[in-house]
Formats: structure tokens, C-alpha cells, sequence
């Protein structure tokens, strides 16, 4: 088939793209997946396709409640403590164990522990009436009764009264066979050598774990390059087997996307396009009766666009309603940008600073993996807005539970390799305790600090009057505040460049060369700061840098540019350098500390991290990375 350009056909927003594609796959008769008959003991998560009823009573007879003697009632009347009542055994009263069955003709238990006896006989203080310490028959579970309703999501909790009234086997709704097809020429499996140009397929997987999550049966199919036929006999083959088919990648308006196409030549094409942020290139449409779903290629989008549509069908197709998700409200700390005319999906880490829940706005990108494995909840801006306020409250949707975020230590600042490694170990000191960080620069943490939005800050801002490093900053845009800055380590600041250092650069001098390409950190970073401060001793203009005004948030992700040829050098640390085999240029040794309110500091959870700090694990590992020297690690300067 010739490559063509196409265009969205629709920008709808999700609930109304969601309301007619519903309406799509109920007039095709989709839907009614039939019933199979399964083990209960495998029936946990599944929905019954009929009510149960108990096929005998629970308990099935009259049984001893309590350990003691089982008794006829009136034969105990007259019995107490003046005039205590004798009983022979076994022919009044008989002894029994809790479960056994009553004796006919007998009706009530005496407790062990409320009888004298006295070999062939008992003795009683008072009378037992009529089923007292009996479990009746019935008194449970009575034949015939209703155990479970149609449609009900089996829980661990049902099966004791299922297989207590009878149930072995029960009749539950078939789970609805997802078809996965994962497309595109670029795509390797998970393990296979990466050349250039290679993309790990992952998507596939998370989708599969989600339909599962969701009650659907995933089926996944093998990579499929960018080919028309052979996509198209994918879906034809699936079409044929399974109960809703996702398509994913290709679904956008390039060349070579070609699910809408193929939906609108095997079916209807019911939705192109839906105004979401992002997930805006989702194809939505009902072929040969079965619905059919293209999820953009992007993870983000992927699972953005799942959660909106795949989601709620799958859970519509069962005949139940999808499980509310829980919400909470937050401040937001920074202003959240967003352009009118979609509804935005911000992941955000929250955390509980005094007695504001804080929402942290994470990297925005359609591609950025880790913003899902970080975020604490999703923030929606709504289409006609244009975001919030630093300061606003605002909903999240929360993707961990509330008790978990308030014992996470909010950490905002300068971003550092040993930050990673103190969660790490803060975990497996103290479990419950987590640590969630935003790295926005040195600068931008003190004035989080200001506005009581974290609990701690990352800094390493060097006075230059002085020499020393965080003090001078700390009193000037925190004045009054008693904080303790502890050391976390010193590190080796310097420049990073290709291995070998092909540009043969030796110096800040050669930052300014035509031949060089630098790649910058932001505005209010430690790491900037100290740049703008060898430029001016060298009475270096910055505008004559190529690539000043390009800026990265992180170490990690300057000396990713510089070792991807994006830039031909970066300012970093030593620890980041080694860790992508670039080689350095040092420069300066610089302090970097974490600074702590004193009303925070004697929180548990920061008490536990300042064991970490002081811990041989968190040292090992520290100066297994390399650049950094540890010889006041755990130091504390109070600053008043």
C-alpha cells in the first residue's frame, strides 16, 4: 500500500469518544462472552454469570457451640448456687467437644468450666436454657439460601461460605480475550542486542498486565513491522479469536500509521483522534462485531489511553461497573502549564509536609517511563483550562494509598547519585519510610523549603565571597528559619565530554570555541551557578556559548547528551561522568548538603534517614561510584 498522510478525524473529548464507541460495540452485539465452570478454589477475582445458592445449611445439625455437657433444658430448671442440681451421666447430660452433634433429645451445652464433676454424674449451679452454646442448624448458612448474587466480583472472603454451603464448582462469566498487537519496524524483544534505531518492545507487556488487572485475558502477538497486509492479516486472525482487539502503535497520522485505515477497511471506524494530553492519537472502532482499540506507541500514551477506554470496556463488557479509584486533594508546589482544548494527564509525587498534602509535578514527556514508575497519582487539567497555580488545590487521582505518601520524606533541591541510593537503603531500614524527590536545583529546594512544601532540600550553592557552600544562601532566603545542614558528601564538579575527549577540551575557555557544543543545567542549579562563576572570573561572556541556553535538570541526563552526541560537553560530576563511560575534566570540589527545618528533623522518618547517612552500606555503595569523598558524611551544621 502506498504511504499516505493522513489527519486526525475527530479531537473529541474522552467522555464523549468513550460514550459513542460504547454505543459502537453495543449495537455490533458485543458483549455476551458466555459463561465456564470453574473450580472455587480458582474463582478469586471472577465474576459470577449466576446467583449461588447453598446446596445444604451450615451448620447441617444441631452442634456443640462449646466444649462442656450437651443437656435437656427443663431437666436443669431449679438448679443454683443454694440448691445445686445433680445430673447422671450419660443419661442427662453428655459430655462433648465444640463441633460435636447434640444428642437427640438433648437442647442445650453446659460450659466445662460451669460443672462439678463428680464421677457418673454432674453438678450445676444454674440452669441452662433452651439452645444455650448451640449452633442450630442453619444458623450459618440455610439451604437453598442466596450465597452470592449474579455479577459479583468473587473475593478471598466468599469462598469459605461457598464451599461451607456446598459449592464446589460455579458457573462465572468468561473473561473477554484481549488480542495485543504490537506493531512497528523499529521494535526488538526485551534481551535481543540493540543497534541504533532499535526500540525495546515493553508495551505489550504492561498492556497484558493491565488487561489481567482489569479482568480480560491478554493474548499477545509477535512484533509486526510497519507493513499494511501483514498488519491487517494480524487483525483478521485476531478478530477471529479473541473478544476485543488492541492495535498498538500506529494509531497517530504518519505515513506509515496505519490502524484507522485497517479498522475503517475491516469495520467501522468509529474514532480518530480524542483531545487528551497526552493519548491524543487513539483510534477507537467496532470490526466483524468485536471492538477494536489503536493505543499510541509512546508508554505514557499507552497506558494514558488503556486506563481511559480499554479499562471501562472491559469491565462494561462483564456487565460490572469499573472499581472507583480513589482521590485525594493537594497543593500543587509549581505552576502547571497547560494549552486549552485538551484534558492534560500530569503524573505527580505527593507527600504530606506539615498539613499540606504536596503535589510535585513530574517530567511531562509521552515517552518518559520513570515518570510512571515515580508518580504517587495523576492530576487532570481540565480541556478549557490553562493549568494551576503554584499553590493551588487540586484533585489527584492516587495510584498509592495515602498512608504510604505520608510517610514519605518530600526531598526538593539539587539532584545528586547518592540520592538514589539513600532511598534505596532508607527502604530497607524502615520499610514504611520512602523518600519521593524533585529535582528543580539548589535554589528552587530553598525556596520550596520557604514555602513549606518539602521536608528537605538538596544544595550545593557556593558563596563566592566566601568560599563556603549552602550558609550564605540559606540566611538570605530563609531568614529567622533554624535549619541543620548535614553533609551528605563532597563531589568532584567538572566537565564531562566523550570518551578519549576528541575536542581535546581542557577548560572553561574552551566552552566558548565554534567547534563545541555545550548542553547546560537550569536556571537556579548549584551546577549553573558555579558555571556563571568561572565565567566571570575568566571575563567570559555566556551568550558566546553554543548551547548555553539548552538546559537539563539532572546530572544524569546532561551526561546523557553528551555521550548520545547531543552536545560535545556538559558540566557535571565525576559519579555521572564514569557512569556512561565519558571522560572529565575537573574543576572543583563542592559540598553538597541536605538541609532540614528544625521542625522536621525529628520526624521518624528523618531520624531513620540520618541512620542511613551514617550507615557502612550507604558508604560502600556512595564510593563504589566514584567522585565523591565522604569525610564529613553525616555532619551537621545547625544555621540559625
Amino acid at each position: 500500500m502506498a504511504k499516505e498522510r493522513k489527519i486526525y478525524l475527530h479531537n473529541e473529548p474522552p467522555a464523549e469518544a468513550r460514550e459513542r464507541f460504547f454505543q459502537a460495540v453495543a449495537a455490533a452485539g458485543s458483549g455476551d462472552w458466555g459463561e465456564e465452570i470453574i473450580p472455587v478454589e480458582e474463582a478469586v477475582g471472577r465474576i459470577t454469570a449466576a446467583p449461588v445458592f447453598a446446596r445444604h445449611s451450615v451448620p447441617h445439625y444441631h452442634s456443640a457451640a462449646m466444649d462442656g455437657y450437651a443437656v435437656a433444658a427443663e431437666n436443669t430448671f431449679g438448679a443454683s448456687e443454694t440448691s445445686p442440681l445433680r445430673l447422671p451421666v450419660p443419661e442427662k447430660a453428655v459430655p462433648v467437644d465444640t463441633g460435636d452433634p447434640l444428642p437427640p433429645g438433648f437442647n442445650a451445652v453446659i460450659m466445662i468450666e460451669d460443672v462439678q464433676e463428680l464421677g457418673g454424674e454432674i453438678e450445676i449451679i444454674a440452669p441452662a436454657p433452651p439452645w444455650q452454646h448451640v449452633r442450630v442448624m442453619g444458623e450459618d448458612i440455610v439451604a437453598t439460601e442466596l450465597i452470592l448474587p449474579a455479577n459479583h466480583t468473587i473475593r478471598p472472603l466468599d469462598l469459605g461460605s461457598l464451599l461451607a454451603g456446598g459449592i464446589t464448582e460455579l458457573a462465572v462469566k468468561r473473561r473477554p480475550r484481549v488480542s495485543i498487537i504490537p506493531t512497528g519496524s523499529e521494535l526488538v524483544q526485551p534481551g535481543e542486542k540493540l543497534e541504533e534505531g532499535n526500540i525495546v518492545e515493553f508495551n505489550s507487556r504492561v498492556l497484558g498486565a493491565l488487561v489481567r488487572e482489569w479482568g480480560g485475558e491478554p493474548v499477545t502477538a509477535p512484533i509486526l513491522p510497519d507493513d499494511y497486509q501483514r498488519i491487517k492479516a494480524e487483525m483478521e486472525k485476531a478478530l477471529a479469536g479473541a473478544d476485543v482487539v488492541v492495535v498498538n502503535a500506529g494509531s497517530s497520522a504518519g505515513s506509515e500509521d496505519y490502524t484507522a485505515s485497517l479498522v475503517a477497511e475491516l469495520g467501522e471506524l468509529v474514532v480518530h483522534g480524542v483531545a487528551t494530553k497526552p493519548g491524543k492519537p487513539v483510534v477507537l472502532g467496532v470490526a466483524r462485531g468485536k471492538p477494536v482499540l489503536g493505543i499510541p506507541g509512546f508508554p505514557v500514551s499507552a497506558v494514558i489511553a488503556a486506563r481511559l477506554f480499554l479499562r471501562p470496556l472491559l469491565y462494561w463488557l462483564q456487565g460490572v461497573h469499573p472499581p472507583a479509584l480513589p482521590r485525594t486533594r493537594a497543593v500543587a508546589t509549581r505552576r502547571i502549564v497547560s494549552s486549552p482544548g485538551a484534558e492534560e494527564y500530569v503524573r505527580v509525587k505527593l507527600g504530606q509536609v506539615g498539613e499540606k498534602l504536596v503535589a510535585v509535578p513530574l517530567p511531562r514527556g509521552a515517552g518518559m517511563t520513570m515518570s510512571l514508575v515515580r508518580a504517587d497519582g495523576l492530576l487532570v487539567v481540565p480541556a478549557l483550562s490553562e493549568g494551576y497555580n503554584a499553590g493551588d488545590e487540586v484533585t489527584v487521582e492516587l495510584w498509592r494509598s495515602l498512608e504510604e505518601i505520608k510517610n514519605t520524606l518530600v526531598i526538593i533541591g539539587s539532584h545528586d547519585l547518592t540520592l538514589d541510593i539513600l532511598g534505596s537503603q532508607l527502604r530497607l531500614l524502615s520499610p514504611r519510610h520512602s523518600i519521593s524527590s524533585a529535582h528543580v536545583g539548589s535554589l528552587e529546594g530553598l525556596l520550596a523549603l520557604k514555602r513549606g512544601e518539602t521536608h528537605l532540600a538538596g544544595t550545593h550553592l557556593l558563596d563566592e565571597e566566601t568560599g563556603d557552600y549552602n550558609v550564605s544562601y540559606i540566611k538570605k532566603y530563609l531568614p529567622g528559619r533554624e535549619l541543620a545542614l548535614v553533609t551528605l558528601a563532597y563531589r568532584q564538579q567538572g566537565l564531562m565530554v566523550k570518551a578519549g575527549n576528541p575536542k581535546e577540551i581542557v577548560g572553561i575557555k574552551d566552552l566558548l570555541r565554534p567547534d563545541v557544543a555545550f548542553i547546560n543545567r537550569q536556571r537556579g542549579s548549584g551546577t549553573r551557578i558555579l558555571l556563571d562563576y568561572y565565567l566571570r572570573q575568566e571575563g567570559l561572556d555566556p551568550r558566546e556559548i553554543e548551547g548555553y541556553q539548552r538546559e537539563e535538570f539532572t546530572h544524569m541526563a546532561v551526561a546523557a547528551a553528551v555521550a548520545g552526541g547531543a552536545a560535545d560537553v556538559g558540566m557535571g560530576i565525576l559519579a555521572a561522568a564514569r557512569s556512561l563511560g565519558l571522560d572529565f575534566v575537573p574543576l572543583a570540589e563542592e559540598r553538597y548538603e541536605l538541609a532540614i527545618p528544625r521542625e522536621y528533623f525529628a520526624l521518624e522518618g528523618v531520624q531513620q534517614l540520618l541512620e542511613v547517612i551514617k550507615s557502612p552500606a550507604f558508604r560502600q555503595q556512595v564510593e563504589a561510584l566514584g567522585g565523591y569523598d565522604l569525610r564529613d558524611t553525616g555532619t551537621i551544621r545547625w544555621i540559625k
